[in-house]
């Protein structure tokens, strides 16, 4: 491994100053509320009584300390890659000829989404796995989300931050290795694959990203379903999308100045996770590992580092790289594809549709739980099939 300036690998710590918790809580007290809204679902946004719940709890209960000893408790590291810093989890794994993959978080998650698949991953055997099922784990924060550093510069949208976790699995010395990301790290994911950097072996995916450039067939009832859910989600659920990918600045300013105005922008994205996310704070009732704390994990993740506003620009880096290559096919993915659908996804991904986007689909699987945060609410199930899609290229 190079040890120059430009590659050099150095391990990172978290350290939040007191006085930034401090701000965080005066801040979520000072918060100024409107008005409870005058329907009884979710469909005029993030409803009143969440978020007063959330806040409460956020003041009175929750522990950030408690999520910094566990990500102090990883081994973590940062190092330059085209001039922006990249922070990363890195695990490896005590058995034999682990299997090295990379696995990319979303918005609005992070590597806390990531966090409780980290034991089953690289210690299969403590969690129902075999030594042969190991991974060597890489969990990097997206340039502009996380600790990892906030792009200076335009062009960091997925086919660049792609070719950076090249350099990294590189710079870590895997010569062969997998991939793996849902929502925006879905987005990465793919680019991976139609980059085909050399060492990469195969992709999986739990987000189908490719049908979100055009119509899929219908022909089937599973096929009509899927179209008419994501028709749902363009109607109904699509406003942070567009508001990202058109104006992140604007929004940035909010993200920015008041901490309850980021969580309620960052619990409007499905509507399935946002009931479970909802269930946890007013009833108490946690879905999977969806539990309070570790949804104010994510939250304050993003607030202390600030990074609302550059997290947001990535959705207008994606639409501005779409709209320069509109007319124009995409490299096709030649590697091996693995896909989950999750039942409580945006859309129910019809296997069909994966293999109209992807050629070479070797793993397929449809699973009886979980939602848009599969590997955040179901870590042990999202774990399992991290085992079973990449078995093949061992």
């Amino acid at each position: 491994m190079s040890t120059t300036v430009e590659t050099a690998i150095r391990p990172f710590q978290v350290d939040i100053a007191e006085e930034q918790i401090d701000d965080l809580q005066r801040r979520i007290g000072a918060t100024r509320w409107p008005s409870k809204e005058l329907v009884t679902d979710r469909s005029q946004g993030v409803q009143l009584a969440t978020m007063q719940e959330l806040a409460r709890y956020w003041v009175t209960d929750y522990d950030w300390r408690k999520a910094e000893a566990k990500l102090n408790a990883l081994p973590q590291f940062t190092t330059e890659i085209d001039g922006v810093e990249i922070r990363f989890i890195h695990v490896k794994s005590s058995h034999e000829n682990a299997l090295p993959l990379i696995m990319t978080h979303g918005w609005p998650g992070s590597v806390i989404e990531l966090l409780e698949t980290v034991g089953p991953l690289t210690d299969p055997t403590a969690h129902g796995g075999t030594a042969e099922d190991a991974f060597d784990l890489v969990l990097p924060s997206i340039p502009g989300y996380g600790f990892s550093g906030e792009p200076t510069e335009l062009g960091w949208g997925p086919g660049r931050t792609a070719q950076a976790w090249a350099e990294l699995m590189s710079r870590l010395g895997y010569t062969r290795y997998v991939a793996q990301g849902g929502d925006v790290g879905a987005s990465i994911t793919d680019a991976m694959g139609r980059q085909a950097p050399a060492g990469l072996l195969g992709i999986h995916t739990n987000l189908l990203v490719t049908v979100l450039a055009g119509p899929q067939p219908t022909e089937s009832e599973e096929e009509r379903a899927a179209a008419d859910a994501i028709a749902t989600f363009r109607a109904s659920g699509f406003g942070y999308f567009l508001e990202q990918a058109t104006r992140p600045q604007t929004i940035g300013y909010a993200l920015l100045d008041s901490p309850v105005a980021l969580a309620a922008w960052m619990l409007d994205h499905d509507t399935d996770s946002y009931y479970k996310i909802s269930r946890a704070f007013v009833e108490g009732q946690p879905t999977g590992n969806l539990t309070r704390d570790h949804i104010l994990d994510n939250i304050t993740l993003y607030w202390l580092t600030g990074t609302g506003d550059s997290a947001a620009r990535s959705y207008w880096e994606s639409g501005r790289a779409a709209a320069q290559a509109a007319g124009q096919a995409p490299p096709p993915v030649s590697l091996p594809v693995g896909f989950t659908t999750f039942p409580g996804e945006i859309w129910r991904t019809p296997r069909s549709w994966v293999e109209n986007s992807y050629p070479n689909v070797t793993y397929f699987n449809e699973v009886d739980k979980g939602g848009h945060f599969a590997a955040w609410e179901e870590p042990e199930l999202f774990s399992t099939e991290m085992r079973a899609a990449f078995r093949s290229l061992r």
